[in-house]
């Protein structure tokens, strides 16, 4: 099974199939050999928390909005890489401080009720800057401004502090303004060549005034955007199905409009061998993620498979994705860096993913930033190797020599991953109560419940998780910088919740960022990383790998690391008679 960890294939293999799948409905053959028609199912084991811009902040949210909206930029599917999106075309100076993007002329909002005549308009640069300055600005509801925004866009920082003082500046954000009605221009505080991956982010999605003000807080369902679908209905816990919008302005490359697909339809059912039975038999068109029992038996069924004409097809890809466990830093506990540094020696990450996870992963031997990127050579970050002296010292030196007098502690983790975080957690329980003589409780809670926890500092150890939000190694480093910890120990943390603080990774971070060069900027993140884990900040455990089963049928659905699904190319190849 290790051999496939760094390989993108896709194989086969047979299983029953009660059903003719979404692909035998009513199709239409288009230019190029395309067809239009089809309902793609799919389910998610985790609700969705908010489909609204600005509070997107999981998975299941972001696959699904995603879908609704777009932004000035977007990524490809193929490799990651920023295309046009609302913006047609774009200009920036020579030390990419600033940034001039064209729109489209002739993008529509999607229809709704929050339009006169429930006809939806033009997009204009206005439409723009108006959810701009909703990203800038404080609210319980937006959890994007720190990680896109702020501390880059010149004035971004002073116009939400004018709205924490419910003075919102008239003028706006100063580095954003309106050149004509299809024109933005966006100046920055430094050189950022990595701005557009920021721009393809949920925060930077573009949503009409009108909507905000017929919906309010409940633009987390009724969504209003310009991309391939819109929401038909939203029965939360149950189903969102997303309809084909007829008015969309792209096209493919023989000129036939899309999205192909007539709908979308997203379903919640929890229990993961329940979600794959049901692709089985033909009533899903895709399964993310595979229970870890079931993968060996999966690949014995590939294996036997290859010369059958099997009905299903897997994707594995490695992923832009870590597992890790927190600390609560500028806590009585986890303060102390022996501490963080004898738990890190305690665990064997190779065992756990020989075992536990059935090689479905990557040791986490490296830093935060997993080992999915070409241009950054995790090989040259010294992490952590299975050590228990190292570890017994280490705890002996902080005062707690074979665990004694170490305080009661809990490793807090959500109930997600069909049990996988459970089995994690109870098998390093065992390997720190082995190896330190350390008795650790288990604390398992809804989602919801287990983010609101950390980030308000209730949680001291935790399990927790990254998925890129773009493709840079920026998008986990930003987990340790001190700048996105408040100043008020009461706020909650959205970014930093562990509250690591150095001034050393901080200087490497900013440097980082403001440097155009890839090759220095790599070599400074390389080093940003490599304090940090010198310091313990973290526990990584494994980098993870992306499993994706699809039926045969569904075309131009490629697997990337981040499992960005641009679900407006995908269409659906109807069975020929012989496969009826």
């Amino acid at each position: 099974m290790r051999k496939i960890v760094f390989a993108l294939f896709v194989a086969v293999f047979a299983a029953s199939c009660g059903g003719s799948g979404s692909s035998t409905g009513e199709s239409r053959k288009a230019e190029g050999g395309v067809y239009y028609g089809g309902v793609f199912r799919m389910n998610e084991v985790e609700d969705f928390s908010s489909l609204y811009p600005v509070s997107v902040n999981d998975a299941t949210s972001h696959r699904i909005a995603s879908q609704v909206y777009e932004g000035l930029v977007k990524l490809s599917q193929y490799d990651l890489s920023v295309m046009p999106s609302l913006a047609e075309k774009w200009e920036r100076n020579p030390d990419a401080t600033e940034w001039t993007f064209h729109l489209r002329k002739g993008v529509k909002f999607h229809d709704n009720d929050c339009f006169s005549g429930s006809k939806g308009r033009e997009v204009t640069a206005q439409d723009v800057v108006y959810c701009f300055e909703k990203l800038c600005t404080s609210s319980t509801e937006n959890q994007q401004f720190s990680n896109t925004f702020k501390d880059r866009v010149v004035g971004a920082n002073e116009y939400f502090q004018s709205t924490v003082d419910n003075a919102p500046l008239a003028e706006g954000i100063s580095g954003i303004k309106v050149l004509d009605e299809n024109t933005v221009q966006i100046k920055l505080l430094y050189p950022f060549a990595g701005f557009l991956n920021i721009l393809s982010m949920p925060g930077c999605w573009i949503f009409p005034k009108e909507a905000v003000e017929k919906y309010g807080a409940e633009m987390r369902v009724n969504c209003v955007g310009t991309g391939p679908y819109q929401v038909k209905t939203v029965k939360e816990g149950d189903a969102v199905v997303l309809e084909r919008n007829s008015n969309y302005w792209d096209v493919d490359q023989y000129g036939n409009q899309l999205p192909y697909l007539d709908a979308l339809k997203f379903t919640f059912v929890k229990e993961k061998k329940s979600e794959l039975l049901e692709f089985k038999r033909g009533n899903l068109d895709m399964v993310f993620e595979i229970p870890v029992e079931m993968i060996t038996d999966i690949l014995g069924e590939l294996d036997h498979a290859k010369e059958a004409n099997a009905p299903f097809s897997l994707q594995v890809i490695p992923a832009m994705r870590i597992f890790y466990l927190s600390f609560q830093i500028q806590s009585d506990v986890f303060d102390k860096k022996d501490v963080r540094l004898a738990f890190n020696y305690a665990i064997d990450r190779d065992k756990i993913v020989t075992y536990t996870l059935q090689g479905e992963g990557v040791p986490g031997i490296y830093g935060i930033v997993p080992p999915s990127f070409k241009e950054y050579d995790v090989k040259k970050i010294k992490g952590y190797s299975f050590d228990p002296d190292k570890a017994k010292k280490h705890l002996a030196d902080a005062g707690f020599p074979d665990g004694k007098g170490f305080p009661k502690l809990t490793l807090q983790i959500n109930n997600a991953g069909n049990g996988r975080n459970i089995q994690i957690a109870e098998v390093i329980q065992r390997m720190l109560k082995e190896n330190l003589n350390i008795d650790i409780e288990m604390n398992v809670l809804p989602l919801a419940e287990h983010i609101e926890r950390f980030e308000s500092g209730k949680a001291l150890f935790w399990k927790t998780g990254w998925t890129a939000d773009y493709p840079d190694p920026e998008t986990f480093l930003t987990l340790l910088y001190s700048k996105h910890i408040p100043k008020n120990v009461t706020e909650k943390s959205y970014i930093n919740a562990s509250r690591y603080k150095s001034p050393v990774f901080d200087s490497l971070f900013s440097l980082a960022m403001k440097e155009v060069d890839p090759k220095k900027r790599m070599d400074l993140y390389l080093q940003a990383d490599q304090v940090q884990i010198n310091d313990a900040a973290i526990m990584p455990v494994f980098y993870e790998e992306n499993y994706r089963l699809i039926q045969t049928y569904v075309k131009n659905f490629p697997a990337n690391a981040m499992e960005y699904r641009d679900l407006g190319h995908v269409y659906f190849e109807p069975k020929t008679e012989s496969e009826e």
